[in-house]
C-alpha cells in the first residue's frame, strides 16, 4: 500500500513506523541544501557585498551587514510559523509538506539570482529578505516532516543525520561561494546545488495526505494568536524554545563577524580561506558527534543531559575565542564548538519535537519554535555591532557570547516533561 492509499487521518496520527535509511538520507539532503541556499551568503556573500556598498553609504560594512542580515532575519520571524501553518492545512494531492517544499525551494533559487544582481544596499537587503521568505517556507515543511513520520524512540538518530546535513550545508554553502570565483558567481553556484539537493525527496517520496474533512480551521486572529504558546499551559515548551533561542544566539553571535574578526583582528592573509577553514574543522567535529548523540541519546531514551553538557562545551570554546585570540586558538575553538554544537543539534531536535503540543499543528509549533533560530540573527546585529564598535571589541563580544550559551545550558534543566 502506498502512502497515498493510506486513510487520511494517518496524517494527524503520531507515528509508530520506523523511516528507512533512503527516506532520512532524502530529507537530510533536502535540509542540507537548504542550508546552503543560506550559508553560502551568511559567511561570505553578504559580508563581501556589504565591503563592496559600504564606501560612500555613510555606514561601515559592519553596519551594513548587520542591518541586511537583522532584517532579513526579521522577514523569517514570521515566514517560518506562517508556511508552518499553511502546510499544516494543505490537502493537496502531493500531501502537505511537499508542495511548500517545492515553491520554496524554486522562490529560493530566484532570490539567489536576484541578490547576484544587487548594486547597493536595498536590492541587496530586499533579495536578502525574499531568501529568507522563500527557504523559510521550504524549511518549515521539511522540519514538519519528521513529526510527521517518525517515531519518538527513531528522532534522536534523524534528527541527528538533519543535523550533519546541515553542517555540511553549511561547510558546502561556503565552500561553494569561495570556490565560485566572485559574488555572483557564488549566488549561482548556492542556487542551482539548493534546486538539486531537494529533487530526490520530492520525486521519490510520497507526503501524508489530509483530507479536507481533517484539514484545522483557519483565521488569522487565530494564527497570530497561536504564535503565543503560553508558558503557563505549556511550560516545558517555553523553557525548551528559550534555551535553543540562547544556544542559537551565542552562535550566531560567534559567526557574524568572523570573517571581519580573521581580518581586522586576527590579520590573517586570506580571511575568505580562513573562514572556510574554519567553517571546515567545525563540520568534521560535528559531523563526528552529531549522529551519535542523537543515537546514544534514543537508546537511553534521555535528552536533557546531552543538551546541558554540550551547552557547557560550546561555552566553553566561545570563552576560549575572547582569551587565546589567534589563528591556532582560532581553530581549536571551533573543533570543540563542532563537538558540542553537534551533539546540541540532534538531542535538541529531538527534545522539541517530544514537547510539541497538538498533532494537527505541528508545522506551525515547530515554525514557531524556529523562530528561535531566526531570532537571534535579529539580536545579534544589535548586540554584536555597538560591542564591537564601542564596548570593547571582539574580545567583550566572544565573551558575552559564552555567557548567553552557558545561561542556556542551564536552563535546560527547567524542562520537566522529557527525561
Amino acid at each position: 500500500m502506498t502512502t497515498a492509499d493510506r486513510a487520511p487521518a494517518v496524517a494527524l496520527a503520531e507515528p509508530v513506523e520506523r523511516v528507512g535509511r533512503g527516506w532520512t538520507s532524502a530529507l537530510s539532503l533536502a535540509n542540507g541544501a537548504i542550508w546552503v541556499g543560506w550559508y553560502g551568503p551568511l559567511q561570505i556573500l553578504l559580508a563581501s557585498q556589504a565591503e563592496d556598498f559600504a564606501p560612500g553609504s555613510g555606514m561601515s560594512k559592519e553596519t551594513m551587514l548587520a542591518w541586511v542580515t537583522g532584517v532579513g532575519a526579521v522577514a523569517s520571524l514570521a515566514a517560518n510559523p506562517l508556511f508552518g501553518a499553511l502546510s499544516d492545512r494543505t490537502t493537496s494531492r502531493r500531501g502537505r509538506r511537499t508542495p511548500w517544499i517545492v515553491a520554496g525551494t524554486a522562490g529560493g533559487a530566484l532570490s539567489l539570482l536576484l541578490l547576484a544582481g544587487a548594486d547597493g544596499v536595498w536590492t541587496m537587503a530586499a533579495g536578502w529578505c525574499l531568501v529568507q521568505l522563500t527557504l523559510n517556507a521550504a524549511f518549515a515543511a521539511v522540519t514538519a516532516a519528521v513529526p510527521d513520520r517518525v517515531p519518538r524512540l527513531q528522532r534522536g538518530s534523524v534528527g541527528g543525520w538533519l543535523g550533519a546535513a546541515q553542517i555540511l550545508g553549511v561547510v558546502g554553502g561556503t565552500g561553494l561561494a569561495t570556490a565560485a570565483g566572485g559574488v555572483g558567481a557564488g549566488y549561482v553556484a548556492c542556487a542551482v546545488f539548493t534546486t538539486l539537493g531537494v529533487l530526490p525527496y520530492v520525486l521519490r517520496y510520497e507526503d501524508l495526505r489530509l483530507a479536507v474533512e481533517d484539514r484545522p480551521a483557519w483565521s488569522w486572529r487565530g494564527f497570530a494568536a497561536g504564535f503565543w504558546l503560553s508558558p503557563r499551559k505549556y511550560p516545558d515548551l517555553g523553557w525548551a524554545w528559550l534555551t535553543r533561542f540562547l544556544m542559537n544566539l551565542s552562535n550566531a553571535l560567534v559567526l557574524l563577524y568572523l570573517l571581519y574578526y580573521l581580518r581586522d583582528r586576527l590579520h590573517h592573509s586570506d580571511p575568505e580561506q580562513g573562514v572556510l577553514i574554519l567553517t571546515a574543522v567545525n563540520g568534521l567535529t560535528l559531523l563526528a558527534t552529531v549522529v551519535v548523540g542523537g543515537v546514544w541519546s534514543d537508546r537511553i531514551g534521555r535528552r536533557k543531559p546531552f543538551v546541558i553538557w554540550s551547552g557547557l562545551l560550546m561555552a566553553v570554546a566561545t570563552a576560549g575565542l575572547a582569551v587565546w585570540q589567534t589563528w591556532p586558538g582560532a581553530i581549536v575553538a571551533a573543533a570543540v564548538l563542532g563537538i558540542g554544537f553537534g551533539v546540541f543539534t540532534s538531542v535538541d531536535f529531538a527534545l522539541m519535537t517530544d514537547v510539541l503540543p497538538k498533532a494537527g499543528d505541528r508545522g506551525k509549533d515547530l515554525g514557531v519554535i524556529n523562530v528561535a533560530n531566526a531570532l537571534p540573527q535579529v539580536a545579534a546585529p544589535a548586540l554584536a555591532a555597538p560591542i564591537v564598535t564601542y564596548l570593547g571589541g571582539y574580545r567583550v563580544l566572544y565573551l558575552v557570547a559564552a555567557v548567553v550559551g552557558l545561561a542556556g545550558a542551564v536552563l535546560v534543566g527547567r524542562i520537566k516533561g522529557v527525561d
